[in-house]
C-alpha cells in the first residue's frame, strides 16, 4: 500500500477536523471551560513545531508536531473525561482514512494520548513538545465568561489576570521558560499554583525529555 505524506495545511483545511474542533469547543463552552477552539489549537500547533524546529529536529517531525497540536483537542466533542485517549482514537481513524503512514500516525496519536496531565507521560519528542505548547497557553483571551456569571471560576480568574505570556527557549543554557505577567490584584500568585502546579510539573518532565530545564517565571521571579 502506498501511503500519503499528509501536510499540516491539509489537516487545517480538512472539513471533518474543523467540524470536530468547532463542536468540541461548543461542548467546552457549555461545560463552563475556557476557550479550546481554533485559537488554542493553532497556537499549540505552531508552538510545538517551533520548539522542535529550534532544537533542530527533522522537518517531518516538526510537521507531525504541528499536526498533533492542531488535532489534540478534537476529543472534547465526546467528553472532557479521558479526552486525551478518546482524541487519540479519533485522530487514528481520521489519519488512517487520509492514508498517512502507520509510523507517522503512531507518532501523532501517541502525542495526543499523552497531552493531558491526568495520565500524560512525555514518551516521545512530539508528545513533549505538545505538552509544553498546550500547558503554556495561558492568556486573558481564553476567558469567555464574565465575573458575574455562574461558571466564572478560579481558572477564568487566573487566565483573565494574565497580561503577558511567552514560552522562551534558550538553547545555549538548555532551558525553556514560561514567562507570565500577572495582575496580582485580580488573581494571587497562589491561585495560579493551585490549579497549574500539576501542569508545570508535567512541563518539567517534558522539558527534561528534550534535554532542557523548565522554568516558570512569574512577574520576573523564577518560581519553579
Amino acid at each position: 500500500m502506498e501511503y500519503k505524506k499528509i501536510s499540516f495545511e491539509e489537516i487545517k483545511e480538512n472539513r471533518e477536523i474543523k467540524t470536530y474542533i468547532a463542536k468540541a469547543d461548543e461542548t467546552m463552552e457549555a461545560m463552563g471551560f475556557t476557550e479550546h477552539s481554533f485559537a488554542h489549537v493553532t497556537k499549540a500547533a505552531h508552538q510545538a513545531a517551533r520548539i522542535l524546529s529550534d532544537l533542530e529536529y527533522p522537518e517531518r517531525t516538526v510537521e507531525l508536531a504541528k499536526i498533533a497540536g492542531y488535532m489534540h483537542d478534537i476529543d472534547n466533542v465526546i467528553n472532557r473525561e479521558d479526552h486525551a485517549q478518546s482524541g487519540a482514537i479519533m485522530a487514528f481513524r481520521i489519519l488512517d482514512n487520509l492514508g498517512m503512514a502507520p509510523e507517522e500516525i503512531a507518532a501523532v496519536v501517541t502525542a495526543i494520548g499523552h497531552h493531558d496531565e491526568t495520565a500524560a507521560v512525555p514518551v516521545n519528542a512530539i508528545a513533549a513538545a505538545l505538552i509544553l505548547a498546550d500547558k503554556s497557553d495561558v492568556r486573558e483571551s481564553r476567558v469567555r465568561t464574565k465575573e458575574s456569571q455562574e461558571h466564572y471560576d478560579i481558572h477564568d480568574r487566573v487566565n483573565h489576570a494574565v497580561r503577558q505570556s511567552g514560552l522562551v527557549l534558550n538553547k545555549e543554557e538548555k532551558k525553556i521558560s514560561l514567562h507570565l505577567e500577572i495582575d496580582t490584584e485580580e488573581s494571587a500568585v497562589m491561585d495560579y499554583f493551585e490549579i497549574f502546579l500539576g501542569r508545570m510539573k508535567l512541563c518539567r518532565k517534558a522539558a527534561a525529555f528534550l534535554g532542557l530545564r523548565f522554568e516558570l517565571v512569574l512577574n520576573g521571579v523564577c518560581m519553579l
